[in-house]
């Protein structure tokens, strides 16, 4: 509730890919804090037609959230990117949303790149190949029965927002990850969409961070118990885009890691960078706020650890790593980049079977798995670091790492030694964060990009790690890697 002292509330609802949040921001021009109101999982479901968010779950997740919110000034839902739904003549939902592991999009990828190659699609939308980009999933339900039926196209938050507000959007930053987004021009790729006979009008008119995305409807403020009007704020929809605005630097020498299932580690810029070497290095373009872009490569991540963790019957995680900091370093390394190991199902066996044929020795034990998955994430995290550099012509004294991986020391602290750069660690909810704080700005409690981050650094909790030892070995495991 609102105070005399100008103190607002804001409703953070932040969904990943295995779990979802509402968090309650309260904000004023000197104080940022965020408390827990409820947490939820998110469990895909394995139908006969293929891999399916359960959406209605995560719809429920969050009108218990916002009821266990409380009164709050504004709402704003950010969550994975590239999966969306897709609405009928009435507004109806068509199906559960397709799970972006789900098989549909294998060998499409070579089907566009027949009629538009992958160089020209690249210059025309600095996004990464990647086999699930909403682009390939376009063209992968073409010709079904249920994409003829569509007549309106939702990305996962604004579908949520929709649900909330009875109104439709497109909001930027998520809209950036579809493949379908010039961010040169910051709008629709007509000419891709175009040459691949994709009809935009599927897309609901966009929209940017910081817009009015409607009011919670009637029936929502029944469910919820909230006493209307409450407005609900686009926010960067895409978490990374929201995490990102959440990275607590001061000046542009900087890098950034957003930690949680995937790994995205890159630079802020202000241009994207189209060229053919950054392609073929697999970096991506993606907008982020006041007019900046999030120039990064994504990284299988924490998933690896989570998929084992889970093969293994959940054992205790602190103990895990623990065991795993005893673990020689570098003993075994795998790519934590590669396609391999996007499908769930058997971590550890493959992870096992990737060093066995690269000759390495093949980790046995959950703690030298465990070790070799976090050796690997970090030089994931160096490699991209130094690429992005070299291929933006922009470098960084300082890497920001922010993220539920802020949560493992061993993993920071890895990756400062990998970087040879000192790491500051946090916030860990980055993404609920920037959120919030992009509803705040809408209120006028704070200002632009540096104001924010400035808030950040006075109130947030934030470690340090410096560098240990030189950079030699992680150069020396790096090339084991590439001679593969």
């Amino acid at each position: 509730m609102s105070s005399a002292m100008g103190l607002k509330s804001y409703a953070a609802v932040d969904l990943g890919a295995s779990s979802g949040r509402v968090m309650v921001g309260r904000v004023d021009p000197d104080r940022l804090e965020l408390t827990e109101a409820h947490r939820f999982p998110n469990r895909p479901v394995r139908t006969p037609e293929g891999l399916r968010w359960d959406v209605l779950a995560l719809y429920a997740g969050v009108l218990d959230g916002l009821r266990a919110a409380g009164q709050v000034d504004s709402v704003g839902v950010d969550s994975w990117a590239v999966d969306h739904g897709l609405l009928d003549a009435d507004g109806a939902l068509l199906g559960n949303p397709v799970h972006y592991r789900d098989a549909r999009t294998e060998g499409v990828a070579r089907k566009v790149w027949a009629t538009l190659p992958a160089e020209e699609l690249y210059a025309a939308t600095g996004l990464q190949y990647a086999p699930f980009n909403t682009l390939y999933q376009l063209v992968a339900a073409s010709g079904t029965a249920q994409f003829a039926q569509a007549r309106r196209l939702l990305l996962i938050p604004d579908l949520l927002t929709y649900w909330l507000t009875g109104e439709q959007g497109t909001e930027l930053t998520n809209a950036s990850t579809t493949q379908l987004i010039d961010p040169r021009t910051r709008d629709w790729s007509y000419e891709v969409a175009d040459r691949l006979g994709i009809d935009l009008a599927l897309f609901a008119p966009l929209r940017r961070p910081g817009d009015p995305a409607g009011v919670l409807t009637p029936r929502v403020l029944e469910e919820t118990g909230l006493a209307g009007p409450v407005r609900v704020t686009a926010v960067g929809s895409h978490d990374t885009a929201s995490a990102v605005a959440a990275v607590p630097a001061s000046g542009e020498r900087f890098a950034y890691i957003c930690t949680g299932t995937w790994s995205l580690a890159g630079l802020e810029l202000t241009a994207p960078v189209l060229t053919e070497e950054s392609r073929a290095a697999n970096f991506t373009n993606e907008l982020g706020l006041d007019g900046t872009v999030r120039y990064l490569r994504n990284i299988m991540g924490l998933w690896l650890l989570q998929e084992c963790v889970r093969a293994w019957g959940e054992p205790d995680l602190g103990g895990l790593l623990l065991a795993a900091a005893r673990v020689p370093a570098l003993r075994s390394v795998v790519d934590a980049g590669d396609a391999a190991f996007l499908a769930p199902g058997r971590m550890p066996e493959r992870i096992a079977e990737a060093c066995r044929a690269s000759g390495q020795p093949v980790p046995g034990s959950p703690a030298e798995v465990t070790r070799c998955i976090l050796d690997s994430l970090a030089l994931a995290h160096r490699r991209a670091v130094e690429d992005a550099q070299r291929l933006a012509g922009h470098p960084v004294d300082v890497v920001h790492v922010v993220g539920g991986g802020t949560r493992n020391a061993l993993l920071c602290q890895l990756t400062a030694d990998a970087c040879g750069l000192p790491v500051v660690a946090g916030p860990t909810e980055a993404a609920a964060v920037g959120n919030v704080l992009v509803q705040a700005r809408a209120h006028g409690l704070v200002g632009d990009l540096a104001q924010m981050r400035r808030l950040l650094v006075r109130t947030q909790s934030l470690t340090r790690y410096e560098p240990r030892g030189g950079t030699e070995r992680w150069r020396a495991a790096e090339a084991r890697l590439a001679d593969r």
